[in-house]
């Protein structure tokens, strides 16, 4: 007990350590004798597992998780929860087992501490995978329970008090990811003062001489600017007692960090930074802010365009408060926020603000709801990718939101700045943004990719049948839409890949005289063990990705006769330009239905298509096993991406002449580029959509007629030093009736 109860001293830093002295005084404030003696216990069982344990800084591990509990026990939070801090290194650290703590000090306590225990024991490719896994497991635990995200959250914030114990490469890197990840989710679910806590330390950590610099500043304008604040503090104070408000007035000061950012995001400099100073009126009852709100106005004058009501439109973490700017004494702006007790209360605690930490509580405040409806969502990201992509998608969903936008039906969504009608769709439910078609925004159709503004009415119409467009995946800025949109290319890419292994391997076991259905099940079975496969699907979703190849895969298969009897020469695989995104149209060559081409498989992207004079198929021809004879199917109404040269004389409207002349074609102009050459001449180059080799003809006969175009010619490949190689058509190429 000795070595648990005598951990006060100093950190490297200056600051104090709370030792379990200082934790047992504070919760003894607020919770039952007995429950102040299941923590004590907690405390000897942790030291005892982390004796002769040591941190970076020389004292004695279990300082940390007691601090740790001690941040928690700030915020009132329940003995479970305490206990958990105090042994949640312990499953990491020590050979404690999850089962032993369960038994000790319930089941409740073990989850916790498994929730915010790192993944050590598995093997991962990096370290930065490690990290996102770990990320992931603490998210999803936090779903199940949001007592774990209180515990790393404090588990972090002592870690940034004494991370002036590390090494230099690590302290950035741990004050990055406390910037970009835990300081978002301590806002995001409304712990405030943690949050600015853990802003100020990274900031601190990550940026020294910048902080310092800033720190230096302020403390020298310090002095004036709170003597200019408590006038006007004494002012409003005076005007909110004569009219019957009953109300503390408290002068507000901006972090660092929040300056820093202000600073960057509106590039000037610290003395152009005028309202690094605010108030707070905190009143009693709802109405009454309304009613401060307006003698506050009459005092001083408001500041057009600066008014944020944010009591009647809430933000995502439940955070209620008005938010107005004064033009102050000599027009010098002023920030005050009016708030009642309560919201106050939940504005520095947040979800910890009503935490039921008796047996037997209410129902979950609006602020523990909130998070719960965003956790449930992260579920959905979860699903399907990378622990790296879960983590860019959460990192992406913790940015502040901004735009309030209205249903129809009049309920508010809440959604990121820059948020497209597509996020909107999304956001009301996945199926609605899987089928949507188009958007009405304040009655008015709109395209999908149109960025909403505050205030707007948002109609999504759908339709049966309507699939994701993977062009939304470059504008959308929500997480849930980005990793719905995902999800479904994902699934629509697997099954074409195992349609198009199935096709692979029948087309290499024909040339053996074979047939799937031939194969027994025996040997079939046999091989999907050797190559360590479940079932034949994803064996056919190896060879469409290009991950196997059909013709080894088919001799594996072969009875030995077969292999000695040797193969004929392999049917062709038919395309037809419409097998989704398995079937690759190179664009350095462009080939069209009709020509010449050569196909191989590609690690990953399946069949890659060019044109057999392409001179990018110099390097595929050096790799045998990986070619595919491939012969081009009857076309239906599909247009396919071509590429021309236009050499021109510089003449005044040539463009817009070559341009009209594509157009009399019905032909598509996608995209066009100009060369200048030595002398009067350019080449324009025109990306364009065709259905054929003899649509392209006729685009390029019509172009040659024209009087200022001295050469057409049709690009078949880059060349590695950039340019581009030309294929002029013969005449008989040009021919309209000729293929």
């Amino acid at each position: 007990m000795d070595y648990a109860s005598s951990l006060l001293g100093l950190l490297p830093g200056g600051r104090r350590t709370p030792g379990l002295k200082d934790l047992l005084a504070s919760v003894g404030r607020y919770l039952q004798p007995e429950q102040v003696e299941r923590i004590r216990e907690a405390a000897e069982f942790g030291a005892s597992a982390h004796k002769g344990q040591k941190r970076r800084s020389g004292e004695p591990f279990i300082a940390h998780p007691v601090a740790t509990a001690a941040i928690l026990a700030d915020l009132h939070l329940d003995p479970d929860t305490l206990i958990a801090a105090i042994l949640h290194d312990v499953i990491e650290d020590t050979r404690t087992p999850k089962d032993q703590l369960a038994e000790r000090f319930g089941a409740d306590v073990a989850e916790l501490v498994d929730g915010v225990t790192k993944l050590d024991a598995i093997q991962f490719k990096s370290r930065e995978e490690a990290q996102a896994e770990s990320f992931r497991k603490m998210l999803l635990a936090m779903v199940r329970d949001l007592r774990v995200i209180l515990v790393k959250l404090a588990d972090r914030t002592h870690n940034m008090r004494t991370i002036d114990a590390m090494p230099p490469h690590r302290r950035r890197a741990i004050a990055r990811e406390t910037l970009e990840i835990y300081a978002p989710i301590a806002e995001r679910l409304g712990l405030y003062n943690l949050k600015l806590e853990l802003e100020e330390l990274g900031f601190q950590a990550l940026y020294p001489r910048r902080y310092r610099v800033l720190e230096h500043a302020l403390r020298k304008a310090r002095g004036n600017q709170k003597e200019f604040l408590k006038k006007i503090e004494e002012q409003l104070s005076a005007a909110l007692e004569k009219r019957g408000i009953t109300a503390r007035v408290d002068t507000r000061e901006k972090h660092i960090y929040s300056i820093y950012k202000k600073m960057l995001r509106k590039r000037t400099s610290l003395s152009e930074i005028v309202d690094v100073y605010g108030l707070r009126i905190v009143v009693d009852e709802f109405d009454t802010c309304y009613r401060a709100l307006g003698v506050v106005h009459s005092v001083f004058k408001p500041m057009p365009g600066r008014f944020k009501d944010y009591i009647a439109i809430p933000r995502v973490n439940g955070y209620q408060s008005l938010h107005t700017t004064l033009f102050g004494p000599n027009a010098v702006p002023i920030e005050v926020q009016i708030r009642t007790e309560d919201m106050h209360r939940v504005a520095e605690s947040g979800i910890a603000a009503h935490w039921k930490y008796k047996s037997g509580g209410g129902a979950d405040s609006m602020q523990q709801q909130r998070a719960r409806e965003w956790l449930s969502s992260l579920v959905e990201l979860q699903e399907d990718g990378s622990s790296e992509e879960f983590l860019e998608s959460v990192k992406v969903d913790l940015f502040p939101d901004k735009v309030y936008v209205f249903t129809p039906k009049g309920k508010i969504l809440r959604l990121p700045s820059g948020a497209t009608v597509v996020d909107f769709a999304y956001a009301v439910h996945t199926d609605v943004g899987n089928r949507c078609v188009a958007a009405k925004v304040d009655r008015r159709l709109t395209p999908l990719r149109t960025v909403l503004r505050n205030g707007q009415t948002v109609e999504i119409i759908t339709a049966k049948g309507a699939v994701p467009n993977p062009a939304w995946v470059g504008f959308v800025v929500t997480a849930k839409a980005r990793s719905a949109i995902r999800h479904y290319l994902k699934s629509l890419r697997r099954t074409e890949a195992i349609d198009l292994g199935h096709r692979l391997l029948a087309q290499a076991l024909a040339e053996f005289h074979l047939s799937l259905e031939e194969v027994g099940p025996e040997t079939r079975e046999a091989m999907l063990g050797e190559f360590g496969m479940k079932n034949s699907d994803e064996l056919y979703e190896k060879i469409g990705l290009g991950e196997r190849l059909a013709p080894l895969v088919a001799r594996r298969l072969l009875p030995a006769a077969a292999v000695e009897a040797g193969a004929s020469k392999p049917a062709p695989l038919a395309i037809a330009g419409t097998e989704g995104l398995l079937v690759t149209y190179a664009r350095c060559c462009f080939p069209l239905p009709n020509d010449p081409v050569f196909a191989f498989l590609s690690a990953g992207r399946g069949v890659v298509i060019h044109r057999d004079r392409c001179v990018n198929v110099e390097d595929y021809r050096k790799h045998p096993e990986k070619w595919l004879p491939v012969s081009w199917q009857s076309v239906p109404d599909r247009l396919f991406t071509s590429e021309i040269r236009v050499h021109v004389a510089n003449r005044t409207g040539v463009l817009a002449g070559v341009a009209a002349a594509i157009a009399s074609a019905d032909t598509n102009i996608h995209h066009v580029s100009i060369e200048e050459q030595e002398g009067d001449a350019s080449i324009l180059t025109f990306e364009m959509k065709v259905r054929d080799r003899k649509q392209l003809a006729r685009v390029m006969r019509v172009i040659r007629r024209l009087p200022d175009v001295t050469r057409v010619s049709r690009t078949i490949a880059a060349h590695a030093r950039g340019g581009r190689a030309e294929d002029d058509y013969d005449e008989q190429d040009s021919n309209p009736e000729t293929p």
